[in-house]
């Protein structure tokens, strides 16, 4: 907490928190928009996962109906505030287990592109159980070009840790071979309580080799409302894990493509979050526009609530400071490993040394980034760095939004110090 608060004040050279507040409009500024990307939230699961920390519910065939009409609502107020359709880079869908709402995706889509043409592809999240020979077929026919499976790991008794019981691997990378997506993403959680490196690197290899194109290696991350029975690693163990993929898929011919993500050569990058903006739709969804951030309510009664009234389901609303802007940028550029000078400058009208010179100077001379002629480049040691700062930021801000939104539909206020 205190990290956070000190690096927000000096990188913004301010007291002001961030402060989310109910400010209310009903109209999103964002026709202007350079980089724009979309996200669906479908929160429905067949059971919750007590190491999941995201907005999400037990499926119910009535709820998820009632849900959906709510979401093509939110999607028309959205869209009918453009004068002509506006591209954007991608479309994914999270949860939840979006699966459980397949009959549905391929209506989502088809409403979303009379707004908005995809440039990019479109990716959903899979739960490996709802991986089928049919399923796949569905989600390619309704266009999706990119999947990620949340595995979490290969290993038996890292999957009893997380609640999960194993099945067979081998027969779902068939078929999502045999279905041919563009992008093929899996999930992998390391720090699981009594994982080892060698368990977890084996985990890297047994994805790659079954066809990966790419892997999301996330901490496990023991939040306040969650309900886990383990803790999570040390973090001298979780340094050691994150060193070791580190050097695992340099030597095997991956590229380091994040913080977290690794991926093979010359494949496109799976990432529903590092864009310059986005517009989210559904329960708890978040829109990063140029001048603010808004949240929508974790509700889903008072998400379908306040659609049947006619009115976006938003719930917070934080207006972005120019240097809290500059600083949430370079949170998400520095988590790709590299931050573009011409890009920041275009961004913002302003050069990065302007802003943020000392700091990058600082952060040269203490080995963290390396500059090259059109960017500033974390090295090793920077990446394990922000890993720890992610982590943090991730317990100070994103623990207690959260913690709030999921028990209050509509909060006054929310003060991340």
């Amino acid at each position: 907490m205190l990290l956070t608060s000190l690096m927000r004040i000096w990188l913004t050279r301010s007291l002001m928190p961030f402060q989310f507040r109910d400010y209310y409009t009903n109209k999103l500024y964002f026709e202007k928009e350079q980089e724009l990307g979309l996200y669906i939230h479908l929160p429905f699961c067949r059971k919750l996962c007590s190491f999941c920390p995201y907005c999400k519910e037990i499926h119910k065939e009535d709820i998820a109906k009632d849900y959906k009409k709510a979401l093509l609502k939110e999607i028309e107020l959205v869209g009918l505030q453009l004068h002509s359709p506006k591209e954007v880079t991608s479309l994914y869908f999270g949860g939840g287990t979006p699966a459980l709402m397949i009959e549905d995706i391929k209506e989502l889509i088809q409403t979303l592109k009379k707004y908005f043409h995809i440039t990019q592809g479109i990716g959903v999240e899979l739960h490996p159980e709802d991986i089928s020979k049919d399923n796949l077929i569905k989600l390619k026919t309704a266009g999706v070009s990119m999947i990620s499976v949340g595995i979490q790991s290969f290993n038996k008794q890292c999957l009893s840790v997380l609640g999960r019981k194993p099945i067979d691997f081998e027969n779902i990378f068939s078929l999502i071979k045999e279905a041919d997506f563009e992008v093929v993403d899996v999930d992998l959680i390391f720090a699981i309580p009594n994982q080892t490196e060698e368990l977890l690197l084996a985990d890297i290899e047994t994805a790659f080799s079954y066809g990966a194109t790419q892997i999301s290696t996330y901490p496990f991350i023991d939040f306040t409302f969650a309900n886990n029975q383990y803790k999570p690693l040390a973090e001298k163990e979780k340094k050691k894990m994150l060193k070791g993929i580190s050097t695992y898929c340099q030597k095997t011919g991956r590229r380091r493509t994040s913080i977290w993500t690794f991926a093979k050569p010359n494949t496109k990058k799976y990432s529903s979050i590092t864009r310059d903006n986005f517009l989210g739709f559904g329960v708890s969804a978040t829109t990063l526009l140029k001048e603010q951030f808004k949240i929508n309510t974790f509700s889903i009664a008072a998400y379908c609530q306040r659609l049947s009234e006619g009115q976006l389901p938003t719930s917070l609303t934080l207006n972005f400071t120019l240097r809290q802007r500059a600083v949430y940028y370079l949170f998400w550029q520095a988590y790709t490993m590299q931050i573009n000078l011409e890009e920041f400058e275009q961004y913002f009208g302003l050069h990065l040394n302007k802003l943020f010179g000392f700091e990058f100077w600082l952060a040269r001379k203490l080995g963290l980034v390396k500059k090259q002629p059109t960017s500033y480049q974390l090295t090793e040691k920077g990446a394990y760095y922000f890993h720890l700062i992610e982590q943090a930021y991730t317990t100070a801000y994103i623990d207690k939004m959260w913690h709030i939104s999921r028990k209050t539909p509509f909060p006054k206020e929310i003060i991340l110090r």
